[in-house]
């Protein structure tokens, strides 16, 4: 699956809505029948485009008040101290995402904690302590403007074809 169709573009829009729609309701949904509608799901599913389903949990209401972005610089950049340290990053539950960053630093994790305590424990005791970690710089989220798991996907979408020109009128002489 190398390109993806109206149909595939309408069931990932419905499925980042709605994950736990019903086959019926999501084909119904998109205008197909549930068959070919369970063939394009299993199709987007194994060509990657649709990783997993999960249900989206509220933070807050699981006791995780501090959301912390914790800028990691590495002592050396090279390939088997960065893999280690990547190892090391993946194992922590804590931390909710991690990415390369450009500029100064070399990671930018995302990291979750009960309150300002717990989360100070983490980072000296945890974080701090990685392998190949020389600093750590942080900045705390003093609340959320928009966090959505959901993607654009309006740059899939087959560009309209452009209108045709209006027939040209003769020009009329005003003498």
């Amino acid at each position: 699956m190398e390109t993806i169709d109206k149909f595939d573009l309408a069931i990932l829009q419905e499925l980042q809505a709605d994950a736990r729609l019903t086959n019926a309701e999501l084909a119904s949904r998109v205008g197909l029948s549930p068959a070919p509608c369970w063939r394009r799901v299993r199709a987007l599913e194994t060509a990657g485009y649709i990783k997993g389903y999960h249900a989206e949990i509220d933070r807050h209401k699981i006791g995780l008040g501090v959301l912390a972005f914790v800028r990691l610089d590495a002592e050396r950049n090279t390939g088997d101290a960065t893999r280690v340290l990547e190892e090391a990053v993946r194992a922590l539950p804590e931390v909710v995402a991690c990415h390369y960053i450009s500029g100064t630093g070399t990671f930018e994790l995302q990291v979750v904690a009960q309150d300002l305590d717990s989360f100070s424990s983490f980072a000296l005791q945890r974080l701090i302590n990685l392998p190949n970690v020389k600093d750590l710089h942080t900045s705390f989220s003093l609340g959320e403007v928009k966090a959505s798991p959901t993607l654009p996907l309006g740059h899939l979408q087959a560009p309209r074809p452009a209108p045709p020109p209006a027939p040209k009128r003769p020009r009329r002489s005003t003498q």
